[in-house]
């Protein structure tokens, strides 16, 4: 589910600035940029957003300002004063002086001359400022997404109407269906005895509509199908804990009764019905990787 979170935070001389933006995804992705270290510590801000959020791709931005601070950065100034004298010592060597300049560009990156443990961990009193900063833009972003995800709510709940209404479209058509398959079966008789003067016995004609029924009987599914709706509009109205993955769940059955309904029918006017239906579990399927 999309939204967006900021929020400000000021103790002494640091200044701490927190912007969470969130993309769908069915799983949790955080991704960290802005002031070191804390682009390396996704795991512990991980912690932080999985209180708040349980879906979606999130990117956090955190802005840290120390003023009066000059301890951010130290370089090895013995290590740097030894790569720079070997540089030279060895372009002189090797007769290319061109290359000194090129070579020096990257000094700061060798082993040692900004040792790896100053960006490790963060400040131990900056951190409770940053944690804080960040929990607050959660839960802003959280507001959002509670807004976006009402308007969902009432989008899934329309869907599910639709469905319904499709269902008691067939519900009304099923008792039609064996009598037009055995009006067919008459007119094909009749024909038939025209053509080639072939009867048909009443009990054979019987046993027939008898197979035709049995073998496309769709009541149980559209009875499943329907247990199934009410309940997706049941957790699509209390939400709670899960409810995306159960509204997964529910829709995935649906289709697979949906499915058996199509395969099963044997009449243009079902399958139509069904077809509708598979658009709209489609477009539910959609939605409803967006909820948490």
């Amino acid at each position: 589910m999309t939204g967006f979170g900021e929020s400000r935070s000021q103790i002494d001389s640091t200044a701490v600035a927190v912007e969470v933006r969130a993309v769908n995804n069915r799983h949790l992705k955080v991704t960290v940029r802005g002031s070191e270290p804390y682009p390396m510590l996704e795991s512990e801000i991980e912690k932080v957003v999985r209180k708040h959020v349980r879906r979606g791709t999130l990117l956090i931005h955190i802005r840290v300002e120390r003023q009066g601070r000059s301890t951010d950065l130290v370089l090895n100034k013995a290590a740097l004063r030894d790569y720079l004298h070997q540089i030279r010592e060895a372009c002189d060597e090797a007769n290319a002086p061109g290359f000194v300049t090129p070579l020096l560009a990257g000094v700061l990156a060798l082993p040692g001359v900004a040792p790896e443990s100053t960006h490790s961990a963060a400040p131990p009193e900056e951190w409770p400022i940053v944690e804080k900063t960040l929990e607050a833009a959660l839960k802003n972003l959280d507001a959002m997404r509670r807004d976006e995800g009402k308007a969902m709510a009432a989008e899934l709940l329309a869907q599910h109407r639709f469905i319904g209404e499709q269902l008691d479209a067939i519900r009304e058509h099923l008792p039609t269906v064996m009598s037009d398959y055995r009006q067919r079966i008459l007119d094909r008789v009749r024909q038939a005895i025209a053509d080639a003067g072939i009867t048909l016995e009443p009990q054979h004609l019987v046993r027939e509509v008898a197979l035709f029924a049995d073998r496309t009987d769709v009541s149980e599914e559209v009875l499943r199908l329907t247990s199934h709706l009410e309940q997706f509009a049941e957790i699509a109205k209390k939400g709670g804990e899960g409810a995306g993955r159960k509204l997964e769940f529910m829709v995935q059955e649906m289709g697979r009764e949906t499915n058996t309904l199509g395969s099963k029918a044997g009449d243009v006017t079902i399958s139509r019905h069904v077809v509708e239906v598979k658009a709209t579990l489609e477009k539910i399927r959609e939605l409803v990787l967006n909820v948490e």
